[in-house]
């Protein structure tokens, strides 16, 4: 993003010259009414197989396994106290079921990616109307690329992977857009994997999952470390929602390791998404509230 670009933006938002858009069906409620945390999802496309792979081989995909599996991975999201809204179905896109990878929400605002695969673009829209009602709205723009799977937050803390989906011009926006509300962006270099939180995710208060193979564990002194087991690489990913810990039942003894450190860890099998490269955090996209016990109100804001 431009520093022209963005005082106007910021000048803007701060003397309240932007447009609201209108009322959706999603996210509708009132103020009072909505949960503490939202996780939107969205069905498996049948044309799954078909999906964008950078590090796996393609191997054969049943989608209809995949489909029961993440039906079985929204009842363990709901049982874990989140509200599960579906965003839009979008059948000709393989990739769509991984909607984290859309947007990055936090409490003042909703970044709207530009994913780094040019076929999973077209994914952002829907996700964007699902989350004006919630947040104001920021969308990267050409050519700044970034996937939400490349972004860990740790309180006011935003690690941002450099990775083949998100360049060093996605990381900037990031830091230009945030800056109004002074958060902390770290670059890190990723390699290897997808992903930053394929290589890395917050497990606990001051602690992490790492695969040091593909992440520098430098990067995140001051943090405690539990390393993947060595036989199991892909087993950094691990979703955080409040006292638990989702988890894949692929990965028993790093989960094991888990549930040393007295962490309560629930199992999903996700073992046909993840031969498209899924996990658990890209599956949903959680939304926090605000800090108030409210969601924001949304309001459109473009850069």
């Amino acid at each position: 993003m431009g520093g022209r670009r963005l005082q106007r933006w910021l000048a803007e938002v701060d003397a309240g010259a932007v447009a609201r858009p209108g009322a959706i069906p999603i996210g509708a409620l009132r103020l009072a009414e909505r949960p503490a945390r939202l996780a939107f999802t969205r069905e498996v496309s049948p044309t799954l197989a078909a999906c964008e792979l950078t590090h796996l081989r393609r191997e054969p995909i049943d989608v209809a396994r995949a489909r029961a599996q993440h039906a079985a991975y929204e009842d363990t999201l709901t049982r874990l106290g989140c509200e599960v809204r579906r965003l839009p179905p979008l059948p000709e896109l393989p990739d769509a079921v991984f909607v984290e990878d859309t947007a990055l929400v936090l409490n003042e605002v909703a970044v709207i990616t530009r994913p780094g695969a040019p076929s999973r673009r077209a994914e952002t829209a829907s996700t964007a109307t699902a989350l004006s009602s919630l947040r104001p709205l920021v969308h990267l723009r050409d050519p700044e690329t970034l996937d939400g799977g490349d972004v860990l937050r740790v309180g006011r803390t935003l690690w941002v992977g450099r990775s083949g989906r998100t360049n060093a011009e996605g990381v900037a926006a990031l830091g230009w857009v945030l800056l109004k509300w002074g958060y902390t962006i770290r670059p890190v270099d990723v390699r290897g994997c997808l992903h930053l939180k394929s290589a890395v995710t917050a497990v606990d208060d001051g602690l992490v999952l790492i695969n040091p193979d593909w992440v520098d564990r430098h990067a995140f002194a001051g943090f405690e470390v539990v390393e993947v087991d060595p036989g199991e690489p892909y087993a950094a990913n691990a979703l955080r929602l409040g006292e638990a810990l989702l988890y894949p039942t692929a990965f028993p003894r790093t989960r094991a390791r888990l549930e040393a450190r007295g962490l309560h860890v629930v199992t999903v099998d996700l073992s046909e998404l993840a031969k498209a490269e899924g996990a658990v955090t890209c599956c949903s996209l959680i939304v926090e509230s605000s800090g108030d016990g409210a969601a924001l109100p949304g309001t459109a804001m473009e850069e």
